[in-house]
């Protein structure tokens, strides 16, 4: 046995050592915010091999030296590679009956009325946020009621903002909410659908860090940041909690993922529903 000397693993298509995953592990987090766990090193090789491939090279190294230069074309690829952009239409289906409910309840004492998904990925969330609304309240199209849709991930930002997804999005979607905001394809475009313009038009779509300056002034009624914080470590987690409370009023809702807590976390919300919080 070797003491000191490490085995390049076989698997490997370029060579990976503990130095290159320590190492863009803290580009991540220095990009990002995400704390990588030591289990993650095989899903960091993966989703980092593939620049590699892309931008022709074949040492890790070079990839690095190309991060810390502060390439403006590599950043955002670097940050769209490592980043987890699953997520699912009506995904946690309780969270958007309450928003219609809170809607409706706002809007008899409110003139405007602002929500924020915070982490939106490919635009799931926030379009079936739309489609919840137009569906339940009638004449909320007109209503001063709008959906700031933010994400780190510029390139899946811009795909949100295109509205179009494949048809099977949509299995196991309440048919009577979604099929008045959705537009199915013909000839070439069969088994593709677009969002309805009524949906498109009630959300602004941004790119934002959330550990970077929030350019937002209005406070937010409501805020989705679900299945976002659990990437964080508890500093950053009890950081971006306390920023998002500062950012809401007495009485405003925070929802957050089915796998998160705010217990230890931030103390400026009470707990009201299956994770759904209320501003204190």
């Amino acid at each position: 046995m070797n003491v000191g000397v490490e085995v390049v693993d076989q698997r490997f298509e370029f060579p990976f050592q503990n130095e290159h995953f320590e190492k863009l592990r803290g580009l991540v987090f220095e990009h990002t915010g995400i704390t990588l766990g030591n289990e993650k090193k095989q899903l960091t090789y993966s989703r980092y091999s593939k620049r590699l491939r892309a931008l022709g090279i074949s040492d890790f190294n070079d990839y690095i030296d190309i991060i810390r230069s502060g390439d403006e074309s590599e950043i955002p690829m670097f940050v769209s590679a490592i980043t987890t952009n699953f997520t699912s239409f009506f995904r946690e289906n309780h969270h958007f009956e309450f928003l219609v409910e809170e809607v409706t309840r706002l809007l008899k004492t409110k003139q405007s009325i602002r929500i924020w998904s915070a982490g939106c990925s490919s635009g799931e969330e926030p379009y079936s946020m739309a489609m919840s609304l137009l569906h339940a309240i009638p004449g909320v199209e007109t209503a001063d009621v709008r959906i700031l849709a933010t994400d780190l991930d510029t390139e899946i930002l811009a795909k949100a903002a295109r509205g179009v997804y494949t048809d099977e999005r949509f299995d196991g979607a309440d048919k009577q909410i979604v099929t008045p905001w959705i537009k199915r394809g013909r000839g070439d475009n069969t088994g593709l659908v677009l969002m309805h313009p009524a949906v498109r038009k009630m959300i602004t779509y941004r790119q934002l860090n959330l550990l970077g300056p929030w350019p937002m002034k209005s406070p937010f009624d409501i805020i989705f940041c679900r299945n976002v914080v659990i990437y964080f470590s508890k500093d950053v987690q009890k950081t971006l909690f306390n920023r998002f409370s500062a950012s809401q009023q007495k009485g405003a809702k925070l929802m957050i993922g089915h796998s998160e807590n705010l217990a230890g976390v931030c103390d400026s919300y009470r707990l009201i529903g299956r994770t759904i919080y209320e501003k204190m």
